[in-house]
């Protein structure tokens, strides 16, 4: 069994947590992305690193294939925010409710796939992950299904960062948020906001 460094559930292209994955250069890191030119810039992003695992696939509560929708890569630079490469999601209405003035994006805009789909206890069972140092989570509104479907009692995770602007709803947060901040506080972990849109949760 091993400990691992970080794992990254939603690691986008990795522009926004090179800092962090350089901090565990020494340690085995896990990559998850499902979206196909996401997964190829982080291989271009990371060439350097030996100890970067990537995961072409996604996370869900049940091993199975299902539809992921995605911003396609002609669009991006059409819509014009560079963020779009990161709001892909099992629900096409996400994408789509993130529409607004200075973000027209439209059905046109998206492309779907059929992904594989592993379950967290998947994961941890394929890599022989024992324990992990920190765990970013930041999968577009999925954050509850695979908060919930973590047992804390199996698996040591000593820091969980964590998107929860969509948690509810797209832009929304409400009962679902509590109720995972409350399993938190069982599982002895304290949980403070970062941010308006991430949450830490940390080990006691």
């Amino acid at each position: 069994m091993k400990k691992f460094g970080l794992v990254v559930l939603g690691a986008h292209t990795t522009n926004h947590t090179r800092d962090e994955i350089e901090k565990f250069r020494e340690k085995p890191i896990l990559l998850i992305e499902p979206v196909p030119a996401n997964v190829n810039a982080i291989k271009e992003n990371l060439k350097d690193f030996t100890n970067v695992i990537i995961e072409p696939i996604a996370i869900a509560n049940k091993t199975e294939k299902r539809n992921f929708y995605f911003v396609k890569s002609e669009s991006i630079a059409k819509l014009g925010k560079h963020w779009a490469t990161g709001i892909g999601s099992f629900d096409k209405n996400h994408l789509l409710n993130h529409k607004s003035k200075r973000f027209k994006i439209e059905e046109v805009d998206i492309e779907t796939i059929q992904i594989d789909c592993l379950t967290f206890e998947d994961i941890l069972k394929k890599h022989k992950i024992s324990e992990i140092e920190k765990m970013i989570i930041d999968i577009e509104g999925s954050e509850y299904e695979i908060l919930k479907d973590i047992d804390l009692q199996k698996i040591k995770i000593s820091n969980i960062l964590f998107e929860f602007k969509h948690f509810d709803g797209v832009f929304q947060t409400g009962d679902k948020l509590k109720e995972i901040i409350n399993k938190f506080e069982k599982n002895n972990y304290k949980t403070s906001k970062i941010d308006e849109e991430n949450m830490l949760a940390v080990k006691k």
